[in-house]
């Protein structure tokens, strides 16, 4: 009867452990799915960070270029 009270322990361990094992399986496959995720987000701010850049100096060459031609116009409003 001992005999079968310690096999008895030895399955519940064993399921106990199988169990932890597949939690742990679980939580690797989340965790890698959410640094794939990050990955994804990071690189897709970056693009949009480049594209934020990229429409600023557009916008302060475009305010450039119509103070330069406000200045002309000035320059002739003056000098007719």
């Amino acid at each position: 009867m001992e005999n079968e009270q310690i096999l008895l322990q030895f399955d519940e361990i064993e399921r106990k452990v199988e169990t932890l094992i597949a939690a742990k399986n679980a939580i690797e496959a989340a965790n890698t799915e959410l640094r794939n995720e990050n990955q994804r987000l990071s690189e897709e701010l970056r693009g949009k960070i480049e594209a934020e850049k990229s429409y600023q100096e557009e916008r302060d060459l475009i305010r450039s270029k119509i103070d330069n031609l406000l200045v002309r116009l000035e320059e002739m409003a003056e000098n007719p």
